[in-house]
């Protein structure tokens, strides 16, 4: 992974027992220990996961909808007949980027500040989370925008929002490949200012939060990000030749992954029940891929989990 950017890092990753710096082995081994309670419930009693699935109809709120893979998910859950909240602290540029789509509703929210986020959260059945920023010190940064801002405290605050919320089905969060080897080459480079330990933490929360979640780890991201299309174009892209998925229990991948795989990922986790409390890693590899054959989607998570 020695071409890993100071950008769009995440990847799906399964906690098999090894305790997190970030937590003491005690409630690491409780959290693992939940996370195998909740498989073999989804596993032995297949319909009542089923409540924690969100088909067409459902309303998700998307948090970093104007980023690479928030703007993708948004426009695939447009275009499969959900309704979108995008939440933004700019109701301007998020209308400007995404358009006037029919079941789009923009509403305001700074993750940073906790109490605007309860009116965004009404009524949502599912939040995808996509926030991030880079690595290291840029103009992203500007306005208080740092990892740990974004990636651990914001990120918070809204798990905070979606555990006090009525009928939440799921919370999907997008974090980064290496949260686990943050201590390991190229990982060690890119958590100079703590970017992958925010994310582990905001994991960590999630986890402990009692909400139905899923998580994905993604490698470095590629392809796009598109944020100067609209949606229409969006749902266009490819991932060239690189179209094939691979998924992993553990964060153990280095490489690629397709911005677009990732997008078709989080909306695929929204009607698998199997991907419920789970976490796992995600790639791109050449040859041909699931693409939007939910049923291919399943045999995949199901093949892992």
């Amino acid at each position: 992974m020695a071409t890993i950017l100071a950008n769009g890092i995440s990847t799906p990753f399964f906690d098999s027992g090894r305790s997190s710096p970030l937590m003491s082995s005690a409630t690491n081994s409780t959290l693992h220990e939940k996370f195998i309670q909740s498989r073999r419930s989804v596993i032995a009693y297949g319909t009542d996961a089923q409540t924690h699935t969100c088909e067409p109809g459902s309303t998700v709120l998307v948090a970093g909808a104007t980023g690479g893979v928030g703007q993708l998910v948004a426009a695939k859950l447009l275009e499969r007949g959900y309704t979108v909240k995008a939440l933004s602290r700019s109701r301007e540029k998020t209308k400007t980027l995404l358009g006037d789509a029919p079941h789009l509703e923009v509403v305001y929210g700074d993750m940073r500040q906790p109490e605007t986020l309860t009116e965004a959260m009404d009524k949502v059945d599912a939040v995808c989370c996509c926030t991030g920023t880079t690595a290291f010190p840029s103009k992203r940064w500007d306005g208080g925008n740092t990892p740990e801002q974004t990636d651990y405290i914001g990120v918070k605050h809204l798990i905070d929002a979606a555990a006090a919320s009525e009928g939440l089905k799921r919370f999907i969060l997008t974090t980064s490949a290496g949260v686990d080897r943050s201590n390991q080459f190229p990982f060690i480079i890119l958590n100079a200012f703590g970017v992958l330990k925010y994310k582990k933490m905001a994991e960590d929360a999630l986890r402990a939060s009692g909400v139905p979640y899923t998580i994905l780890r993604p490698n470095r991201l590629t392809d796009g990000p598109y944020t100067s299309y609209d949606l229409n174009t969006l749902l266009k892209g490819v991932s060239g030749e690189r179209q094939d998925i691979q998924l992993t229990l553990e964060d153990d991948q280095v490489g690629e992954t397709s911005r677009i795989a990732v997008a078709e990922a989080i909306v695929q986790c929204l009607t698998a029940p199997e991907t419920t409390n789970a976490v796992f890693s995600i790639g791109s590899r050449p040859g041909p891929g699931p693409g939007q054959d939910a049923k291919a989607w399943q045999t995949l998570f199901r093949s892992i989990l």
